[in-house]
């Protein structure tokens, strides 16, 4: 199951998870997903109903905010932490017990350079949201690993998706690339490339690890 299955990054991962022979269910408030509000528990709780079993989790959703701390209304603040932490929070408890009667299982979770950065160019509710994601990725892959079920992030910067080609200036692009070693975006298939080798069955010594994606633009 992929959340986000609307968006760029989301039908890179689904199409590669297809090719892989996954019988893949792709969760979105548009497209031709599965139309779900991830922010609702009962609104998951609904969707994983009809779904059914779910071996593979994918928490892509989520939503981007540029606001700065001070320019950050409540209503985005919840709006933000929402989106990208409760409803991974909402799924992944959901799908947790079958995972484990059965002994196995992946969680991939879209974390995000600016739990590291405090954002470069995104704004503190985004930041703060990614940094949740990425703690809630490292308490769910210290509680299932024993379980046979494995738990990682992905820390992506600068995806070639419209968070970037669209929410940001051609002044802010230039100035991001110059800063980027390898000179240039993230494609969505490199991005969907780590999610499936992660969701393999050859990554389960792997867990509780936030893989990073950025082109170099920090190293540690």
């Amino acid at each position: 199951m992929v959340t986000g299955a609307a968006g760029v990054m989301g039908r890179a991962v689904v199409a590669f998870l297809k090719e892989d022979g996954l019988d893949v269910v792709g969760l979105d408030l548009k497209g031709d997903c599965l139309h779900c509000d991830v922010r609702d528990p009962g609104a998951v709780h609904a969707a994983l109903e009809k779904i059914g079993r779910v071996d593979v989790l994918i928490n892509n959703a989520g939503i981007l905010s540029n606001n700065k701390a001070e320019a950050t209304t409540p209503e985005e603040w919840h709006d933000v932490l929402a989106s990208n932490v409760d409803s991974a929070f909402y799924f992944s408890q959901k799908v947790i017990p079958g995972m484990k009667a059965r002994r196995w299982g992946r969680i991939v979770n879209t974390c995000s350079l600016a739990a590291k950065t405090g954002g470069l160019t995104a704004g503190t509710a985004y930041a703060a949201s990614k940094g949740a994601l990425t703690s809630l990725t490292f308490s769910l892959a210290r509680e299932l690993a024993p379980f046979g079920v494995t738990v990682n992030g992905i820390s992506p910067a600068y995806v070639r998706t419209p968070m970037v080609t669209e929410q940001l200036t051609e002044e802010q692009r230039r100035a991001l690339i110059a800063q980027i070693p390898v000179g240039r975006f993230c494609e969505p298939e490199e991005f969907a490339h780590v999610v499936r080798f992660l969701v393999s069955p050859l990554a389960g010594f792997i867990t509780g690890e936030i893989v990073d994606l950025n082109g170099g633009l920090v190293m540690d």
